[in-house]
């Protein structure tokens, strides 16, 4: 029996959901095992690798707010992923969509994964230009990052081909 490209689309959604997850798994069992908490290590002229934990949301928002907040994005992270996967198995949707959903799902999980096993979330990507460095991350926040920028390039370039074949 022949897949249907939805089925194949599908498929590949929750496919880079656990690649994503996977790496981010890997990865940051890696740094705990290999980097000592608090410590930079120069890989690159403007890429560190560092160990910390951050128990807030992206850029360390909500970071210090008592302990509440894990469980709060706990709660986020299991209500989006919920969502996500609902948005993978619509039949309406592109295959761009579905990748950029399936990128954003394993994002959340491994980050939810952290937050459950941890409390906190393992960051240890660190790049920097001179003194000036972007907050650190990690491989579930690239997958969360490059899935958010799919879903805009898909909006603005997708969408408008479709309104310009339409008429």
């Amino acid at each position: 029996m022949a897949v249907m490209p939805t089925e194949r689309g599908v498929r590949l959604g929750f496919a880079l959901a656990g690649l994503v997850l996977a790496a981010d798994v890997a990865t940051k069992a890696a740094i705990v095992a290999w980097v000592e908490y608090g410590t930079a290590h120069e890989w690159l002229p403007i890429l560190n690798i560092v160990h910390v934990l951050n128990r807030g949301a992206a850029f360390s928002f909500l970071h210090d707010a008592g302990g509440w907040q894990r469980y709060f994005f706990i709660a986020i992270a299991l209500a989006a992923s919920v969502f996500l996967v609902f948005m993978i198995r619509r039949p309406a949707m592109s295959g761009m969509e579905r990748t950029s959903f399936g990128l954003i799902l394993g994002g959340a999980l491994a980050n939810m994964v952290d937050r459950v096993v941890r409390g906190a979330v393992v960051d240890w990507i660190d790049v920097h230009w001179g003194p000036h460095h972007w907050p650190a991350f990690n491989m579930a926040d690239v997958g969360i990052s490059i899935g958010a920028v799919l879903i805009v390039v898909h909006e603005v370039f997708g969408r408008k081909r479709l309104r310009e074949a339409n008429g």
